[in-house]
Parts: structure tokens; C-alpha cells; sequence
């Protein structure tokens, strides 16, 4: 079947884990915790993990006791800057094929790519890590 939308595995593991991680409020949350959850392979969410370190959004410490914990609070960290940390910039341009333009004048598609990719963009900029957090209850 085909999607519109086609999100990366890499993308939705460092989403999901990166929420998962601040679900546990600093402690450190192993691999195969975030296996366990999400029903990836603990080596590709390393891979992917090791990359939002490397971004800074994530530290991490090694041993039997190690596992990944946010650098900032859940609340400064966006799904956009996670996204580009995997995906690279997302560029919102008029043309899909980034051609100057159309062969026949027209694109097909008028500006509806281009309003798909701001959308998108929007969308994950106004969501932090926060608004996946359970609230408490006054």
C-alpha cells in the first residue's frame, strides 16, 4: 500500500526514545529498555541514539548501569530538532524535485508539496518532549 507520508525507522525510533527518555525524568534509560517499549532492534536504536549524542541532545554512560538521559529539559527539545538530527534541514521548497521549472509549465502538483512540507515542519517545531509527558493531576 502506498503512503503519502513515509517516515524513516531511524526518525521514529529517536522520536519514541527520546520520549521515552524523558518519561523517566533524568534517570538513565538503557537499550534494551527502549527495545523492550518500542519493539526495535536494540542495534539499530544505539546507531540511532549514538547520533543524538553526537547532536547533543543526548549523553550517555557505559557499563551494566549506563544507559542515555537528556542534555536539556524535555521541554527545550522540539520532535523538528530531533527529526533534522537523523533526517537532516528540512527545506521547504516549491518544486518536490527541486527542478526551477516544470517541463509543461504547470507543476502537477501546484503548491500543494510545498504547503505538505511547511505543515509537517510547523507541526513538529510547536511539539516539545514535554507535550508527550503525562501530566499530574491537581
Amino acid at each position: 500500500m502506498a503512503k503519502i507520508v513515509n517516515i524513516s525507522e531511524a526518525v521514529t525510533i529517536a522520536l519514541h526514545s527520546t520520549v521515552i527518555i524523558a518519561k523517566n525524568k533524568g534517570k538513565q534509560v538503557n537499550v534494551n529498555y527502549i527495545a523492550n517499549a518500542t519493539g526495535s532492534s536494540k542495534f539499530h536504536i544505539a546507531k540511532v541514539l549514538q547520533k543524538l549524542v553526537k547532536d547533543g541532545f543526548l549523553s550517555s554512560t557505559r557499563g551494566p548501569s549506563g544507559g542515555f538521559f537528556l542534555v536539556d529539559k524535555p521541554e527545550d527539545i522540539t520532535l523538528l530538532q530531533i527529526y533534522e538530527s537523523i533526517e537532516g534541514r528540512i527545506v521547504v521548497s516549491r518544486c518536490p524535485l527541486n527542478k526551477p521549472t516544470c517541463p509543461f509549465g504547470n507543476c502537477v502538483f501546484d503548491d500543494l508539496t510545498m504547503e505538505m512540507t511547511k505543515n509537517f515542519k510547523d507541526y513538529l517545531d510547536s511539539r516539545t518532549l514535554e507535550d508527550y509527558l503525562e501530566k499530574e493531576s491537581l
